[in-house]
């Protein structure tokens, strides 16, 4: 690519950043002569996101609530339209019409063993500007779930997920006909009602408790970050581990002529009434509970004694929604490429918030927006990129992925066909680089990661993240951490926009941003505003830019490579830990049952022995059946032996030789080698393989999902199958690698 005279002169303006062309690094999928000039490129796109830009990008954006169906939600999609074509880029919206359920009565109350109201509403806040926009607010609520008029005796859960539920059998404490009340955390909240309802509850309450993120946690806002007494975190529990998107429309984009379910017949709204509290309101109801004293575990920061219940606490909750159909607005530009204009790389952040979003998603959108803006910068000094890129920002993520999962649905086959890797950002702030996605691009990201400076300790991003990893980490990991040469990045189960592209796809995908030090208390609250965001987070927007520098230089090195960079090396290598992992969970299952059952035989079953026994002996369970794991070691050792051939033929391929863009082209369709058509078991929209979010958890990966979940559900002889399936999955994938080895060599 030829540098310009003005570019040569920004190239000498930002000297102390550029190193010379000779000692630019060596990178992956690059000739020595390409690798120079994409060097040079890169430190000119670095040079320019503006931590000003993205100050009033997020000044403007957060000024008024922009939920879905909101005003504002329009009028941000608009300007942020306008924007891209002001600095030259292709751009246009893209609507689809999604239900979206609102308030129209919320009322809870404790009518025994004394009449308590909850105030179910987030005060304004002397000082803080945006938080008095109570007219345009959406109310505290979970969105998805059902309408419900029930009263019932009160039980507190814990977290809420399976396990609680088996300790509560354990304490002789049933839920069945009552209402239970759950903290936040420990699983993803649409969880918590899900398996309430499993256990024969009518209602569900989510609050937060001070331990989590309130004053156990620091200061509470305005004084500090964290969240204050009447602060509430909205949020959806849909069914997401079912499918996400809008719920009438699965599998299909929901276009105004969309083909719909009947509310009635859609699988990811709750089967009880839900909603959340804070923990000003959940207190009174907490400290009326009788019954047993709740586990140590259990307990969170709220000066009461925390007992499970039932007792005489009865509790009144009544919910009625608007089951209206509303549009949303997906904002989609476009830089071509050449030579390869069919391949794309793309980007994409939310536009939509619960309330006013400065923090989510509005610090991740202006990092994005900047990005863009650099490279329409670029183009105008003679940069074009190899590979086509498309920016997308997207609206509805809040509720339930909706803009992204209908984009990526409606654009189904052409993703499919085209899409080499989908890089992903949410909430931004202060703090360590996070790096999460398929591993086929670990060493890519590392990479990036290496040549991406810490604005506040100077240093290289990865460098900061690694001594912050080691400085956590027990002792038998961290020689790992100082020897390996990549960072281990986590794997995606779900929660933000990635979910379509990687689990539904097969798109080889990144999640990125900054965080860890600064506080999360306002999540999902009417202090989720620009004043927060500016006095407790990135105030100086400086970790905002890095984000634009690292996920944009991503875009461009993955856009720009001779050979796109995939590697398989340590694919490989993670895919082999799953593989040990569930064989080890296979045999702790079957040790612990085969415990159990002995102690229940010989009567030495006992509450006193371990805490998470009781005196009532349960039932005996079935002994596991034998699972042979000889197809997945079969599988698994196909896939090491492709992924260190094409990691020798990667290493020795001449570049510029013919056959290069037919191998892109295989490498492209290598991930989507990890899917099944017809998904995961249950789960059939899930079809990648190898990553999905837990049925139970929501948010949080299962590795190997259908054999791990088979397994941890006792479902035998379906773990038996899915180990056959994987194994053959794992095959296939090693031939597809096989293949794209043999067209290099």
């Amino acid at each position: 690519m030829k540098i310009t005279p003005h570019l040569a002169s920004l190239a000498l303006l930002f000297g102390a950043a550029l190193a010379p062309a000779a000692d630019a690094p060596v990178l992956r999928g690059y000739s020595p002569e390409s690798a120079h000039a994409e060097h040079d490129w890169e430190v000119m796109f670095r040079a320019t996101p503006s931590a000003q830009n993205l100050h009033d990008y997020m000044q403007r954006l957060s000024a008024r609530p922009h939920h879905v169906g909101s005003p504002y939600d329009k009028d941000n999609a608009e300007w942020i339209l306008a924007k891209f074509k002001e600095w030259g880029l292709d751009a246009h919206i893209e609507t689809f019409e999604v239900l979206f359920p609102t308030p129209k009565t919320r009322a809870l109350e404790m009518v025994a063993p004394e009449r308590f109201t909850a105030k179910l509403a987030e005060p304004t806040v002397a000082g803080d500007p945006t938080s008095g926009q109570h007219d345009e607010q959406l109310p505290t609520y979970n969105a998805y779930s059902i309408d419900g008029d029930v009263t019932a005796p009160l039980v507190y859960v814990n977290y809420g997920v399976p396990e609680d539920y088996e300790r509560l059998d354990r304490l002789g404490v049933s839920v069945k006909g009552a209402i239970v009340i759950a903290r936040y955390g420990g699983s993803w909240r649409g969880i918590k009602p899900k398996v309430a309802a499993e256990h024969g509850a009518i209602g569900c309450i989510i609050y937060s408790d001070p331990k989590e993120d309130g004053y156990y946690a620091g200061e509470v806002f305005p004084q500090g970050p964290y969240r204050p007494k009447d602060g509430v975190q909205r949020g959806s529990v849909m069914d997401m581990p079912v499918y996400p998107g809008d719920p009438l429309t699965p599998g299909i984009g929901a276009t105004a002529n969309a083909k719909r379910l009947a509310i009635k017949d859609a699988q990811t709204l709750t089967k009880i009434p839900v909603l959340p509290i804070s923990y000003g309101d959940a207190q009174p109801l907490l400290a009326a509970l009788t019954g047993p004293v709740a586990p140590e575990a259990w307990r969170g920061a709220l000066p009461i004694t925390y007992r499970v219940g039932p007792g005489a606490a009865r509790v009144h909750l009544k919910l009625e929604f608007n089951w209206d159909m509303k549009k949303i607005y997906d904002v989609v530009a476009r830089i071509p490429g050449a030579p390869y204009p069919d391949e794309w790389i793309v980007r994409g952040n939310h536009h939509d918030a619960w309330v006013n979003g400065a923090d989510d998603p509005v610090s991740g959108t202006v990092a994005l927006m900047e990005e863009a803006r650099a490279f329409a910068e670029l183009q105008k000094q003679g940069w074009k990129p190899k590979r086509t890129l498309i920016y997308c920002v997207w609206d509805g993520e809040e509720e339930g992925l909706l803009g992204s999962t209908e984009w990526a649905e409606e654009h189904d086959q052409e993703l499919r066909r085209h899409a080499a890797m989908y890089i992903n950002s949410d909430a931004n702030g202060r703090g360590f680089l996070g790096m999460a996605g398929s591993h086929s691009l670990e060493k890519f990201i590392n990479g990036v990661a290496r040549d991406i400076e810490d604005p506040e300790k100077k240093m290289p991003v990865w460098k900061r993240d690694q001594l912050a990893r080691i400085s956590r980490a027990p002792s038998a990991e961290r020689d790992e951490l100082r020897k390996r040469s990549e960072l281990r990045i986590a794997a995606l189960g779900s929660g933000s926009d990635y979910t379509a592209f990687i689990d539904h796809l097969g798109i080889a995908t990144l999640d990125l941003g900054f965080g860890g030090e600064d506080g999360g208390g306002i999540y999902h609250s009417v202090y989720d505003d620009f004043y927060w965001y500016t006095h407790f987070a990135d105030g100086d927007f400086i970790y905002g830019r890095a984000l634009a520098q690292t996920a944009g230089t991503a875009m461009m090195r993955f856009a720009d490579a001779d050979l796109l960079p995939y590697d398989f090396t340590n694919f490989a290598e993670t895919v082999r830990r799953y593989g040990d992992e569930v064989q080890k969970l296979w045999k702790t299952e079957s040790d612990e049952i085969r415990e159990r059952n002995k102690e229940i035989e010989e009567g030495v079953f006992s509450a006193t022995a371990d805490p998470r026994k009781t005196s009532v002996p349960p039932p005996a369970e079935t002994q596991p059946p034998f699972l042979n794991f000889a197809p997945l070691e079969n599988g698994l050792a196909a896939l090491t032996r492709a992924a260190e051939r094409y990691d020798k033929a990667a290493q020795k391929a001449k570049l510029d030789k013919p056959g290069i863009e037919a191998v892109n082209e295989k490498l492209i369709r290598v991930e989507r080698g990890l899917t099944l058509p017809d998904g995961l078991p249950g789960r059939p929209w899930f079809e990648h393989q190898i990553y999905a979010p837990g049925f139970y958890t929501g948010y949080g990966v299962k590795t190997l999902p259908g054999v791990r979940e088979a397994i941890e559900q006792k479902r035998w002889k379906e773990a038996d199958e899915q180990i056959v399936r994987v194994g053959k999955v794992l095959e296939k994938e090693a031939a597809l690698i096989e293949d794209a080895a043999a067209g290099l060599e």
